[in-house]
């Protein structure tokens, strides 16, 4: 306690010191503004900003320097801010300032370490309770501290010319779905769905994990601590903490999470739900249920998740959605009925000027993202969601967008926000200049930015909206060629495909594939569901009845033949077919302007809908439009409905006789 009483003191000398003298990097600061920015007055303005900003680092929480050692950090502190800012401006060379308000960099390089009123007592008290104890403690740092962070100690860390921070993974650039663990605990055992998505890992085993990532914790000179919510709604929002040894993990999951204001960490964070990720360090293979070094564990009842063995951040990601999906279905009370509970959806979703709400679900590849992408239209979220009685929420404070192939033309709103606070992961840029290549796929194909929701300038926010869904749509990306680009579903056939989670690899991805392959995937997120695929789809079709949403299923993929004959749809298309979803021209089609397609029994449109010809809506006609013969796409197709009749037997037991007639009917 003295020594946090020191640090304190410390801190409020600081606060009352004028920023360090900057005159040894303003000059290069000002030669650096006017090759980049041309007009005088905007040059002048960034400089005084950044001047008088004094570019301050705080000293970190000390949990376990003596009284002298805090002392002795407060008496170099000053020195350590003109090295701390002249990196940053080093850093800084390339970034693309241009459009910047001098406010704006003041705020980008502001080195506070959260608020001298915060509780800092607590967060000290709460961190050694988990038996962790370092010299070290950022808290909720800002970017340019994590920045700083992530440039000394991190390697491979470095600032792009877009301002945004690139960072690598390691071995590990994807999710480990496999390594996915859910403790057997008395209290949620005949809750979870047990098989190959959800792993039973007996307590002793989490324990030792447990133990195994503290342990490692604490070799660390210093960990970043990180307090957000999973959820904007405030009654059912779920307080996170995230315990890591990366500050670029740090910034990542501040960038996810939904950041609380001071009140709320003060109120908020008594008991949240902890992620342990001490993913540098491996598991140890001996113990009992893992089966490779690689480890993501969660107990329901400890409210804690341990990752070991990757430091993909996705993982922390997809860990509190996987807590999400399970904890909603619980609220607001378990005995409610399926329409009165709260849904996660892995979706995205927008609202329209008459706050008509629309949900995308779809897996990678399908345009989730581009889709709900509108300019006339406000985003909820890209990714994760709630619908709860009330209305809608984002569970997300960001988003998490693949980068491959992006570009300003074709994806402005994310491109545009690869800025100072972003943070790039896995991608390969130019080290003289600063400049990311997004069509280099060397480390991964899958290279990813994550922002921050106000990042997206049509972003509602807070992210929650009290309505609730007029359309449903269902996306998939048919590489066979088979699926109508639009068709209408009933409440079964929505049961039926939001089970199924259908969409194809396109063929040639990997050596030796020449055929597209089906990929099927519960829900449109198996990997993270934690109930049985069927608990979802009841609440969903409950909901639907309730509210009388629209459903349709929208194929953006291949029309004319398969993979490697046909073409895929035109996004131009797509976006009209998803407009007369939105500007209600398909709810006003009567039922004799829709046909029903064989083999699947789907309802497609008759005639062309806005400037989509009939000949691309009607798949049958679209193969004969390209000079394929109708055996030729019967032979496709019942291939195709074969696949999904496999697929649906692992989940029909527990479905209706009307939902599983709803599917198609190979020959």
């Amino acid at each position: 306690l003295k020594a946090i009483s020191a640090i304190r003191a410390i801190h409020e000398v600081l606060a009352s010191e004028p920023p360090p003298s900057s005159a040894s990097v303003a000059p290069d600061l000002s030669a650096m503004l006017s090759r980049m920015l041309p007009a005088p007055s905007r040059t002048a303005a960034l400089g005084a900003a950044l001047n008088s900003s004094g570019a301050r680092l705080r000293p970190s929480q000390d949990v376990g320097r003596a009284l002298a050692q805090a002392r002795r950090c407060g008496a170099s502190i000053s020195a350590r801010n003109e090295k701390v800012k002249a990196s940053l401006m080093q850093q800084l060379k390339h970034a693309e300032l241009k459009g910047w308000s001098a406010d704006e960099v003041k705020s980008l390089l502001s080195m506070e370490i959260g608020s001298r009123g915060v509780h800092e007592r607590e967060i000290l008290s709460q961190v050694n309770e988990l038996e962790l104890n370092v010299d070290e403690l950022y808290y909720n740092s800002p970017a340019g501290v994590l920045y700083d962070q992530a440039l000394r100690y991190e390697e491979g860390s470095a600032i792009v010319d877009s301002g945004a921070l690139a960072v690598k993974s390691g071995k590990k650039t994807g999710r480990s779905p496999l390594d996915k663990r859910i403790v057997f605990e008395e209290s949620s055992a005949d809750d979870v769905w047990w098989g190959k998505v959800n792993i039973k890992l007996d307590y002793k085993s989490f324990l030792t994990n447990r133990e195994r990532a503290v342990d490692y914790l604490n070799t660390r000179k210093r960990l970043y601590v990180v307090d957000g919510y999973g959820g904007w709604d405030e009654e059912y929002r779920v307080p996170v903490r995230v315990i890591t040894s990366r500050a670029y993990h740090a910034l990542f999951m501040q960038n996810m999470l939904v950041p609380p204001t001071e009140k709320e960490l003060e109120t908020g964070f008594k008991t949240p739900f902890v992620i342990f990720n001490a993913g540098v360090f491996p598991a140890n293979r001996q113990t009992e249920g893992m089966t490779s070094s690689t480890s993501v564990a969660v107990s329901f009842k400890r409210r804690e998740m341990v990752i070991l063995g990757t430091q993909y951040a996705g993982e922390m990601k997809k860990g509190v959605f996987t807590i999400m999906n399970y904890l909603m279905p619980l609220m607001p009370k378990r005995d409610l009925p399926p329409a009165d509970r709260a849904l996660p959806l892995h979706a995205s979703a927008n609202i329209g000027p008459d706050n008509d709400v629309s949900i995308f679900f779809g897996l990678s590849g399908t345009g989730k993202t581009t889709l709900s992408a509108d300019p006339k239209r406000e985003l909820i979220g890209d990714d994760e969601h709630v619908w709860h009685p009330k209305g809608v929420f984002n569970i997300e404070g960001g988003c998490y967008a693949k980068t491959i192939g992006l570009t300003r033309e074709k994806e402005p709103e994310i491109y545009d926000a690869i800025r100072f606070g972003s943070v790039l992961e896995n991608v390969v840029f130019d080290e003289a200049t600063g400049t990311v290549d997004y069509d280099n796929t060397s480390i991964t194909e899958n290279t990813r930015v994550a922002y921050p929701l106000r990042f997206i300038p049509n972003a509602r926010i807070p992210a929650k909206v009290e309505h609730h869904p007029k359309q449903i749509i269902l996306l998939t990306c048919d590489a066979f060629g088979v699926l109508p680009p639009i068709s209408k579903l009933t409440k079964d056939q929505v049961m039926y495909h939001f089970i199924s989670g259908y969409t194809a690899k396109v063929a040639g991805t990997e050596e030796g594939v020449k055929e597209p392959e089906a990929t099927f995937s519960a829900c449109f997120g198996a990997p993270f569901l934690v109930w049985h695929p069927f608990v979802y789809a009841e609440m969903l079709a409950a909901k639907l009845d309730k509210y009388g949403a629209n459903a349709y299923l929208v194929n953006t993929g291949w029309v004319g033949g398969p993979y490697g004959t046909g073409n895929r749809c035109s996004l131009k298309y797509t976006r009209q077919l998803i407009d007369a979803i939105h500007d209600g021209t398909l709810a006003a089609m009567p039922d004799s302007e829709w046909e029903e397609m064989p083999i699947f029994g789907l309802m497609m449109p008759k005639s062309g809908i806005k400037d989509v010809p009939k000949d691309i809506l009607r798949p049958e006609d679209a193969w004969k439009q390209a000079g394929q013969s109708s055996d030729e796409f019967k032979k496709t197709a019942n291939n195709l409905a074969k696949l999904f009749e496999k697929n649906f037997a692992d989940f029909s037991e527990k479905c209706s006789t009307a939902v599983k007639q709803a599917g198609p009917k190979p020959s």
